[in-house]
């Protein structure tokens, strides 16, 4: 692929993320699943061109996600985890044994969602009092675990995800792709 089609696949790729990323203030619940769904575009642009591609239009949906974007929230988790995450898989998979990499990816994202449970804590005053309903007489002490749990399930549900999508776009949709970018 020439860098003229290359760059114009980026910019497209970018202008719907960025798009799609705007259409959480609309469709306020989809704050996660939006970042995530943007985090899949990410794998066309390491089929098509390469992970430094990736990489470029990743900043570029990040910075105008929190620069623009009036669901913070939506942007925040598209720059600090599901934008990312496709080009730190596909790496992992590629150097690391199976297991490992599995482990490594789920560090990752515990690490993450651990991390913005605390800073939001800390920073932004958020308590855990709302959480209450879901197990009585919780305490502070059992959020991150349960975020831990849900991470998990969601990662192996993602992750899965995002390996599918891949081999069903390299086996049924990159030759017509092909026919249209040269």
């Amino acid at each position: 692929m020439k860098n003229t089609s290359k760059t114009a696949l980026g910019a497209i790729i970018t202008g719907l993320s960025v798009a799609l990323m705007l259409s959480t203030a609309i469709i306020p619940f989809l704050s996660y699943t939006i970042p995530a769904i943007c985090g899949i575009l990410i794998i066309l642009i390491i089929t098509e061109c390469d992970k430094k591609w990736a990489l470029l239009v990743y900043a570029c949906v990040s910075i105008l996600s929190l620069l623009i974007v009036p669901d913070k929230s939506a942007g925040l988790s598209y720059a600090c985890l599901f934008g990312y995450y496709p080009i730190v898989k596909i790496i992992l998979e590629e150097k690391l044994p199976e297991w490992l990499s599995r482990i490594i990816k789920l560090l990752i994202a515990d690490t993450v969602l651990i991390a913005g449970y605390y800073i939001s804590l800390k920073f932004f005053g958020i308590d855990t009092d709302g959480i209450e309903w879901v197990i009585p007489h919780l305490t502070k002490w059992y959020v991150p675990i349960i975020i831990t749990i849900f991470c998990i399930i969601f990662f192996l549900m993602y992750d899965t995800i995002l390996t599918r999508l891949s081999l069903i776009y390299k086996v049924k949709w990159r030759k017509l792709f092909k026919k249209h970018f040269k």
